[in-house]
């Protein structure tokens, strides 16, 4: 942090809609992201005023290989309920309650990340920013 200080830098933790949406599986996961969630708004309190910004991304089911491929998370639940994995993929937005109807993309967290890091977001810390498709329903 001494270095951030120093140039009045700016934190990006990224945690995950399961901070605030938790469920039995898994467990260490969406507590260890709720934790990393609450130590952001800790860090943007005690650091702000030292010109350091501290912001949290959280984002929902994002179309990578964690959920695409055939041997990662995504690919458990439709091997468990007997589902093929692609009709998985397409039933996930609508299921977990994303309104756009789609998965996040990669470039679009991407996205978000730099415009948190940037100087246009001069104004903005200690905010958790959710990028789920709506998934998650209040704040």
């Amino acid at each position: 942090m001494p270095h951030l200080v120093e140039r009045r830098g700016a934190v990006v933790n990224i945690s995950s809609i399961g901070a605030r949406t938790p469920h039995a599986d898994p467990v260490p996961y969406t507590t260890a992201k709720a934790a990393l969630t609450a130590f952001g708004k800790a860090l943007a309190e005690e650091f702000g005023p030292l010109g350091v910004r501290v912001n949290t991304v959280s984002p929902g089911a994002v179309r990578t290989d964690m959920w695409e491929s055939p041997v990662g998370y995504g690919a458990e639940p439709a091997r468990s309920t007997g589902v093929g994995h692609e009709w998985l993929l397409a039933q996930l937005p609508s299921a977990t309650g994303m309104v756009t109807g789609r998965l996040v993309r990669p470039e679009e967290v991407a996205a978000l990340v730099a415009y948190l890091a940037s100087p246009l977001a001069g104004s903005t810390t200690g905010a958790d920013h959710l990028i789920g498709g709506g998934a998650v329903k209040t704040a």
